[in-house]
């Protein structure tokens, strides 16, 4: 179950962000209050963590937001819209949004990229993850929605991330980008959703990440700490 501090804070993000493509196109008229989409994002959110796709109805999320289903359908075009952009926020995706790695320096990037990593592991992180997965035979629209939505333009700001890094020597000239992007994603998958009980925590992803970092040439601009360091490190 999503505890009400995560969900309200994931949730109440959504007034700071640009309205996503889903996002219903607003009528002339007095303005939607930004309350009902907080309620309605915290809703559809807890009811995908908790029940999958099958529990979170428009029906069901409306009535867990209290709201009409009206409501509902005037902010979004569809449900996986909607659902979309609340895994989007359940994963506090905001704070790496495209923008922000567009905006940070070469340097920056690597701790962008563990700090991720550290986020992906939560173990609400990891259900939400495991929850968009498992919904595909059902409802591969929902992926699709949330992947040209939400996560190619992350990855095509990541792409041009590691581009910034190689051209400023922080990465071997003949690194192949996309092979690189490929494999950070896909350990980080891993590690989030098969890792062993014993090596599951945030920090031991961190420290995985930040190890084949290493190996693949990345120069990074801080040591290991104590806690992190590891056989290979």
């Amino acid at each position: 179950m999503v505890r009400g501090s995560t969900a309200g804070k994931t949730a109440g993000k959504a007034a700071r962000r640009r309205a996503p493509a889903g996002r219903a196109k607003s009528a002339p008229g007095r303005p939607r209050d930004p309350a009902v989409d907080r309620r309605v994002l915290r809703a559809a959110l807890a009811l995908f963590i908790e029940h999958g796709l099958a529990g979170a109805s428009i029906d069901k999320i409306a009535r867990r937001a209290k709201v009409a289903r009206t409501s509902i359908y005037r902010r979004w075009s569809s449900r996986e819209a909607l659902l979309a952009e609340a895994i989007e926020l359940g994963r506090d995706a905001a704070e790496y949004s495209a923008e922000l790695v567009d905006s940070t320096p070469p340097e920056g990037i690597a701790g962008l990229l563990l700090g991720g990593a550290e986020l992906a592991a939560r173990p609400e992180t990891r259900k939400l993850m495991a929850r968009l997965i498992g919904s595909i035979p059902d409802s591969p629209r929902l992926l699709a929605v949330y992947r040209d939505t939400y996560y190619l333009p992350r990855r095509r700001a990541f792409l041009r991330a590691l581009e910034r890094v190689r051209k400023a020597r922080l990465l071997p000239i003949g690194t192949d980008i996309e092979a690189l992007a490929d494999m950070v994603t896909g350990l980080i998958v891993h590690r989030a959703l098969l890792a062993p009980p014993d090596d599951d925590s945030p920090a031991a992803l961190r420290l995985h990440l930040r190890q084949f970092l290493r190996r693949a040439g990345f120069k990074l601009s801080t040591p290991f700490s104590s806690g992190e360091r590891g056989p290979g490190a």
